[in-house]
């Protein structure tokens, strides 16, 4: 039986060690953490209505479910010409035919960086920013401003709209507790038009919310530094803040851009559209670690991790004769579909190459994509079927 050895344990590198196990491959997952943190539904941490444990998942109650097995250590080194990773406790490691890497991206390094926080972060992060929210409710006003940066060497290593999730729902948790008036709350992006990727009828409908809403919106102007107290911009205006919010644009991971792999000048591993490593034959890579091919509105979702994971899984299932089928390529399945929350509904929306659509959901929104919590975690460990495309 032929070992595939899966470095990360996030969306990406979960799906795959999933599903190569269903192709009847040895699988070892390397995580740096023991648990798979699930993104899109920690964006309730912030207000209290969901908490560490409730977002995460135990790697090997997952590796239990599907037969895989979990290594918890950190990636060092890829030295892909000699076959060979190197990992921070366990050494080298040459015991495998397949690599897939999934090890994410890094972010941005802004100067001030350390005066923020990021709900795209750490676990810990989100719990540090419920802890600064509730810290301002106490004294009894407060000045928070959200935002996000981008890239421009990997214009699709974005990350918008956990961020326009986090602000609505505080706006809306501020508003349950009857503190709303006490509060400012800004927007702020470096970008021109920050969600336009999603189309024009979900840029009207965020900037109709924040007038609605009472949120203030500065946009187009470069972030200069972020201070204890504020943002500093190019043109050396600057928003008062008491907590800043922000998310970097990725860039390349580290270990990426010491490695001898195929790369983007930001770092980001080159791949065909089979997610194999460029010029490597048994390297592939699937998610955030890697630069996707695409329209200009492309983004990096969990839900192109997942096809990509799967696709590779059962790629390498036909290399090795396992099964007879076409090479599956990730770039016929690149589009945005995101369900946001707002706290007190929703809306769906969806882009391809062909349309672009907004589904305004009240009240039902924010029930759906609870549910949709739910299905994601019984799911990963087994308990219920699998939805095609989720």
């Amino acid at each position: 039986m032929k070992k595939v050895l899966v470095l990360g344990g996030g969306t990406g590198g979960v799906e795959a060690a999933i599903f190569l196990r269903k192709e009847g491959f040895e699988v070892e997952l390397i995580s740096n953490r023991e648990f798979f943190y699930i993104y899109p539904i920690s964006i309730w941490i912030p207000t209290g209505e969901k908490d560490l444990e409730d977002v995460s998942i135990p790697l090997k109650s997952i590796a239990k479910a599907h037969g895989f097995k979990v290594t918890v250590d950190e990636v060092e080194n890829i030295l892909a010409g000699e076959k060979k990773v190197v990992l921070k406790n366990s050494g080298e490691r040459t015991d495998f035919d397949y690599l897939v890497i999934a090890l994410g991206q890094s972010k941005m390094k802004h100067k001030g960086i350390e005066n923020t926080l990021s709900i795209c972060g750490s676990p810990q992060e989100a719990l540090e920013i419920r802890k600064r929210l509730n810290d301002l409710i106490k004294k009894g006003s407060g000045k928070i401003a959200f935002g996000f940066g981008g890239n421009p060497k990997a214009k699709e290593a974005v990350r918008g709209g956990p961020v326009f999730e986090v602000l609505f729902n505080t706006h809306n948790y501020l508003k349950k507790l009857g503190v709303r008036n006490k509060f400012e709350l800004t927007f702020f992006a470096p970008m021109d038009k920050p969600g336009a990727r999603l189309g024009e009828k979900a840029l009207n409908m965020l900037d109709s919310m924040f007038k609605k809403m009472k949120i203030k919106k500065i946009t187009g102007r470069k972030i200069k530094e972020f201070l204890p107290d504020g943002v500093v911009f190019e043109d050396d205006t600057k928003i008062e803040t008491d907590l800043t919010i922000f998310t970097p644009a990725g860039d390349g991971h580290p270990v990426i851009k010491n490695s001898d792999l195929s790369k983007t000048e930001a770092g980001f591993l080159r791949i065909e559209d089979s997610c194999q490593v460029v010029g490597f034959e048994n390297i592939y890579a699937v998610g955030d670690v890697t630069s996707i091919e695409g329209p200009d509105w492309r983004a990096k979702q969990g839900h192109l991790a997942e096809v990509m994971a799967r696709n590779v899984a059962h790629n390498i299932a036909v290399k090795e004769g396992i099964k007879k089928g076409e090479i599956k390529g990730y770039k016929e399945h690149i589009n945005i579909l995101c369900l946001m929350d707002m706290g007190n509904g929703g809306g769906l929306a969806y882009r391809s190459r062909k349309k672009a659509l907004l589904i305004p959901l009240p009240v039902i929104g924010h029930w759906m994509k609870k549910g949709w919590g739910i299905y994601y975690k019984l799911s990963k460990l087994g308990k219920i079927p699998r939805l095609p495309g989720m």
